[in-house]
């Protein structure tokens, strides 16, 4: 078992944990290589790119990682599929802020449920601006009142209405290289710009319990097209069977 009971009980009472686990530097460095592959072909991606396997199925060897799908059946059960990876990287000086949301606002799975596992590629500090949540947000298990955002110097489009929470309650999720912290789809989340001379580099798999359905026809508030549009997602089953029985697994991009 790679979570503790305590662990467990901290994920399902706050939303989040940061487990007592940490990559090799070995898998680091090729996580670090894929990304820079990816960009060297697709510079748009520098920053953020919302679908590593439209365009690199290599990720895939870090989601079936057998100690991270262990700690991921701990949290969401036996039967889960990974229907997405993203690269959230923001450069020394100019990383963007990614807005308070829920992962959730902009996902089309019914009913809504996934565990997103966040892989630290660099030390990831409040001065470079780390993942911040506000713990115990996802007990109500509904989406929250969000605004649309056309501001320049944010990552996603659509952010938390300011009376929806108290950023005072806010905590920083540190992370030294390799880390990881495990969080649900209703948390509330986001990071401050990186104005540190340190760059922070993060991965994130998204993992469903299949008792959901990741609903390839619906529209989401996600803008994005061609290979990154959320109805061209492959959704790859890690463990289990499909309880849903309704899921398409057909390769896409």
């Amino acid at each position: 078992m790679m979570l503790t009971r305590s662990e467990i009980e901290q994920y399902n009472r706050d939303g989040y944990v940061s487990p007592d686990f940490c990559l090799d530097e070995a898998t680091l460095d090729q996580i670090r290589e894929a990304h820079s592959r990816l960009v060297s072909h697709h510079p748009e991606f520098s920053d953020y790119c919302s679908a590593l396997l439209a365009y690199d199925t290599w990720f895939l060897s870090v989601a079936r990682r057998p100690e991270i799908l262990d700690m991921v059946e701990q949290v969401i059960g036996s039967d889960f599929a990974l229907w997405n990876c993203s690269f959230f990287a923001k450069p020394a000086k100019v990383g963007t802020r990614t807005p308070w949301h829920q992962d959730g606002e902009y996902w089309p799975i019914e009913p809504l449920a996934t565990c997103t596992v966040w892989i630290a590629l660099d030390a990831s500090t409040k001065e470079n601006g780390c993942l911040r949540v506000i713990p115990g947000s996802h007990k109500s298990r509904q989406l929250a009142k969000h605004n649309r955002s056309d501001a320049s110097d944010v990552a996603l489009n659509l952010e938390l209405d300011e009376a929806e929470f108290d950023e005072s309650e806010a905590v920083d999720i540190t992370l030294k290289p390799g880390e990881v912290s495990l969080h649900d789809v209703y948390l509330y989340h986001g990071s401050e710009p990186n104005l540190s001379d340190y760059p922070r580099r993060g991965m994130t798999l998204r993992y469903m319990p299949t008792s959901s359905i990741y609903c390839h026809n619906d529209e989401t508030r996600f803008e994005r097209e061609g290979r990154l549009d959320m109805s061209n997602r492959t959704i790859y089953l890690m463990r289990g069977n499909d309880q849903s029985g309704r899921n398409d697994f057909r390769m896409r991009y």
